[in-house]
């Protein structure tokens, strides 16, 4: 394994092999992870709300804006757009206790922005884990892509 590289709330990051990059507490966030198979070239969002308001300049905060970044930033490394694929993980129900209007399923939000935002980007998701109510830690190997998703309420996977 090469170096580990943390991707931080509202953050993104990429990793070309053998590096991996990893990200904790996955809540209601989304983590996106991104692959180019043929160069191993990895990246990773942890997107916090939906869509960008006008008066916030954090694109990594974002779906709608740092899934775009994140490609762009991978291409930049020689990834090809065409050749992506992702796997999520996050947008969990973390909240069922104390809902507001504010955090009224913003997983499930994330989650549907997420899609369709890869949806519009031509990326196609070759897996998931994705809702519950349960947070989690995501680690994305560049040397295979594989998505190695831990949880402590419930058993480990590999996507």
């Amino acid at each position: 394994m090469g170096t580990v590289i943390k991707v931080g709330i509202a953050d993104l990051n990429t990793a070309c092999s053998p590096d991996v990059l990893i990200s904790y507490a996955l809540g209601s966030c989304v983590g996106i992870c991104l692959y180019d198979g043929v160069t191993k070239i990895a990246g990773m969002a942890h997107i916090l709300l939906p869509q960008k308001p006008e008066h916030d300049g954090n694109l990594m905060k974002y779906a709608n804006t740092a899934i775009p970044l994140l490609v762009d930033e991978m291409e930049k490394l020689s990834a090809s757009k065409a050749r992506l694929t992702a796997k999520i993980a996050g947008g969990a129900n973390m909240f069922s206790g104390i809902l507001t209007a504010s955090t009224s399923q913003i997983g499930e939000r994330n989650i549907a922005e997420t899609k369709a935002t890869l949806d519009r980007l031509g990326i196609k998701i070759v897996g998931e884990d994705t809702g519950g109510n349960y947070g989690r830690t995501i680690e994305f190997n560049s040397e295979n892509g594989i998505l190695y998703v831990r949880s402590l309420s419930k058993q480990n996977i590999e996507i």
